[in-house]
């Protein structure tokens, strides 16, 4: 089995989050928070400080884990772990080339009810964006269309 672990940075200030507009596979055409694999000898945490500074310019201050969910395709022969963080305080100046997407601060609201996004980052997004709730957990489970046949919150 082979397992990719990932993540994704969503910063937010004055009700707009900052989110990417894939221009390239995967999810192009999407909606993303900034993020991107875990390299070997990181830690979540650590990949996340670097994917966001990566794709953003920015340096976040005050990452925290809001979201560990695990994507199951139909052949079950390899998963993707995604820890997805969220921060509020950040510093440096915006990148405007960025390779893999567009960067744009958006109202909240836009970004959860009418932009794009991935079928997961459509449960995942407003659990984390707009609650406090603590950690959300949960499995999706796609079929061999890569669609979202299922997902499993987990308390």
């Amino acid at each position: 089995m082979w397992c990719e672990p990932t993540v994704l940075v969503y910063a937010l200030r004055d009700a707009k989050v900052l989110v990417m507009h894939r221009k390239q596979e995967p999810n192009l055409g999407l909606w993303i928070a900034p993020g991107g694999k875990i390299d070997p000898g990181e830690s979540p945490y650590e990949a996340a400080q670097r994917e966001f500074t990566e794709e953003t310019g920015l340096v976040a201050q005050d990452l925290q884990l809001r979201g560990l969910c695990t994507l199951v395709p139909l052949l079950k022969q390899h998963l993707w772990f995604i820890f997805i963080f969220v921060t509020t305080e950040f510093q440096g100046t915006l990148s405007t080339d960025c390779e893999e997407g567009d960067l744009a601060w958006v109202a909240l609201e836009e970004y959860l009810t009418s932009l794009p996004k991935p079928q997961a980052d459509e449960v995942f997004a407003p659990k984390i964006l707009t609650t406090d709730a603590g950690l959300f957990q949960a499995k999706f489970e796609y079929d061999a269309e890569v669609k979202l046949v299922e997902w499993i919150e987990h308390s």
